[in-house]
């Protein structure tokens, strides 16, 4: 493993699936079953390792080469490995400093097995799957199961559509971009030129953007145009579709006037109430990156209390 493994930033390893089996290569799918005591990670958490690469992580760097060595031992021989690290193991080189304990599920995926596939069309069509295995018998069930082999929950990738062109528009955007979510700035009337960042650019008026992106219940939007009239059309379009999350950029100062516009417009009160204004956890932020990281907390928080509404 490299000096600075990058690749354990990676926590959603589809892409990685999806990559190993265009090029028809088998991967070693690893995935924490059990685990007791203070690690940072839990049952779900999942790495890929193929014959010359691996990424994820399950333990903060303590038995990560480890795991690969034993994961390229499954590729070679096609014979699934439950491995425990911690209390109980019998790799007494490999410790986890926590204290605790990991089991370990090590299976081999051929580049053609249909999980790999049915992961990806349950992805492009945004909808939550999980997957069930024994180690030697997968498969995806519909929706989050529980029970028996019931490995990971993967829900459709988090969406983030800013609305908003100024710097803390941009931060936000940029924020997304480095949780690795798919990313969209709609910026009404706005330059040809696309922003200096790898994402989806849009210039339609709010209310026909969001109709085109059509948010989902794992889709956030960030309204921060400093435009009352182009903030209310942006919020009324929003509230009125499926997104998870909706937020504004503003004064606490302000927020009754846009509350009652709302109301006044025909907005429901449910759908008012589902409104994060202002924007972002209260951490006193200012600069546009603070407001951005706040902003990013807060998505992720709504995400993890909230069931989707389908």
């Amino acid at each position: 493993m490299d000096d600075w493994y990058v690749a354990g930033l990676e926590d959603d390893l589809r892409p990685r699936m999806f990559a190993a089996a265009r090029l028809g290569q088998p991967i070693a799918l690893v995935t924490i079953v059990a685990a007791e005591g203070g690690g940072p990670r839990g049952p779900g958490a999942q790495m890929v390792v193929t014959a010359d690469d691996m990424g994820g992580f399950l333990s903060g760097g303590c038995i990560e080469a480890d795991v690969a060595i034993h994961a390229r031992e499954v590729l070679a021989t096609g014979e699934p490995a439950r491995l425990v690290y911690g209390r109980g193991s019998p790799f007494v080189d490999a410790r986890l400093p926590c204290g605790g304990r990991l089991e370990l599920l090590v299976e081999r995926l051929a580049f053609d097995d249909p999980v790999i596939a049915g992961l990806e069309a349950a992805e492009a069509d945004r909808r939550t799957v999980t997957l069930v295995s024994d180690g030697r018998h997968r498969r995806l069930a519909d929706g989050e199961a529980a029970g028996p082999g019931a490995l990971r929950v993967y829900d459709p990738p988090q969406r983030l559509i800013v609305i908003g062109a100024d710097p803390f528009a941009m931060a936000m955007a940029q924020q997304g971009l480095l949780q690795g979510w798919q990313v969209t700035l709609v910026r009404p009337n706005g330059p040809e030129a696309a922003p200096p960042l790898p994402l989806a650019y849009q210039r339609d008026a709010p209310a026909a953007a969001l109709a085109a992106l059509e948010p989902d219940p794992w889709t956030a939007v960030a309204v921060a145009t400093h435009d009352a009239d182009l903030d209310h059309d942006a919020l009324r379009a929003a509230l009125d579709s499926r997104a998870g999350y909706v937020g504004v950029l503003g004064s606490r100062r302000r927020l009754p006037e846009r509350l009652s516009r709302l109301d006044a417009d025909g907005v429901p009160a449910e759908a008012i109430e589902r409104l994060h204004a202002p924007i972002g956890i209260p951490i006193a932020a200012r600069s546009p990156q603070e407001v951005a990281v706040s902003v990013v907390a807060e998505i992720v928080q709504a995400r993890q209390t909230r069931k989707p509404n389908t």
